[in-house]
């Protein structure tokens, strides 16, 4: 297994009139990777830019973020080009790390563009550094902070400008390192890139976590169709596989959001979480579930976001007609279309 630290930078439309923007809003115009070996030695790199053929004016946030001219990039190779040599340069079975969720889906929809080989036909599993660094040494564990902020934490010496593909790859594996040698078993909280979700029931993502459960799911022809499926719903406790009793039933805020609050009798509060995608390939949509153990504290959170729609629709009772919730107890509240 070799796991390579990747940076992307990408260009984009100055104008958003092109059409190519609804299928590839980013284009690759540079990569950068260094390959990390055991005990976070770093054992190659690789950096190459990419001429671009989509958006052939540099976006002023872009030049001025990574301080390159189209002059530049045009002595680059073509995607095409690069990507093979990329490749073939990360050896087999690569797994990827990143700083942050956005790379690897530019680079899923840069492949599928040019009509290359995709990473995967359905999620890639990745590394996230940036979320690891999180989970280790952010008391919130919301809070994502920039690649800058975790070189200073640790101390690393900046020797290279931040803000190019190589340089943000390098600085990556450096906070890496720093964070497995704090926490080496944070490495199992894998995240996954969803640009593409599973093809079918056979390749659906069902992940158990140290503190939570993640579900992602096959592509549905619609919502209801989606909250049919019988693990769509499900709240069985992730530590134990028992059913859990339920507190409060599957709600939205409409926002494509559902939660529930269920109790495990022997692990205690449960918080569900699930998050509808659309998808246009197959048309549908597909969702991802999460179950969590919470807290009394957190429970409450819950607790206040369902009351506050449930007042909602008393108070709305005569405006615009609402669907009625599936007959089934665990059905989720539709969609709120008001305020």
């Amino acid at each position: 297994m070799n796991m390579i630290v990747i940076d992307l930078e990408w260009n984009q439309s100055s104008t958003g009139t092109e059409p190519e923007t609804a299928v590839m809003p980013f284009e690759i115009i540079e990569i950068g990777a260094v390959k990390y070996g055991e005990g976070g030695k770093l054992v190659s790199e690789f950096s190459e830019l990419v001429k671009p053929r989509v958006y052939r004016k540099l976006h002023n946030y872009t030049s001025k973020l990574v301080h390159l001219q189209m002059e530049e990039l045009e002595k680059g190779d073509t995607f095409e080009n690069v990507s093979r040599r990329f490749f073939e340069w990360c050896g087999s079975d690569p797994v990827f790390v990143t700083w942050g969720p956005g790379d690897i889906n530019v680079l899923q929809q840069n492949l599928k563009y040019f009509g290359l080989p995709l990473l995967s036909e359905g999620p890639v599993a990745y590394i996230d550094a940036q979320k690891l660094f999180m989970l280790t040494c952010e008391e919130d564990r919301k809070t994502r902070r920039n690649l800058e902020y975790a070189v200073d934490h640790f101390g690393i010496e900046k020797d290279i400008p931040f803000h190019r593909a190589f340089s943000d790859a390098y600085y990556t594996a450096l906070v890496l390192k720093k964070v497995l040698e704090k926490d080496r078993d944070v490495i199992k909280f894998v995240s996954y890139d969803i640009t593409y979700p599973p093809s079918d029931k056979a390749h659906e993502i069902s992940m158990i976590f140290p503190t939570y459960e993640k579900w992602i799911s096959r592509v549905f022809k619609d919502r209801d169709a989606a909250f049919k499926d019988r693990d769509s719903l499900s709240t069985r406790c992730y530590l134990c596989g028992k059913k859990a009793k339920r507190k409060i039933r599957w709600f939205s805020m409409g926002d494509r959001k559902y939660y529930c609050l269920g109790e495990c009798e022997e692990h205690g509060l449960l918080k569900g979480k699930i998050i509808m995608h659309p998808c246009t390939s197959p048309e549908g949509v597909f969702l991802v579930k999460t179950l969590r153990l919470v807290n009394e504290k957190e429970a409450a959170v819950v607790e206040k976001k369902f009351n506050k729609v449930r007042e909602y629709r008393k108070n709305n009772t005569a405006g615009p007609a609402v669907k009625k919730s599936p007959k089934s107890s665990s059905g989720p509240v539709p969609e709120d279309k008001g305020d």
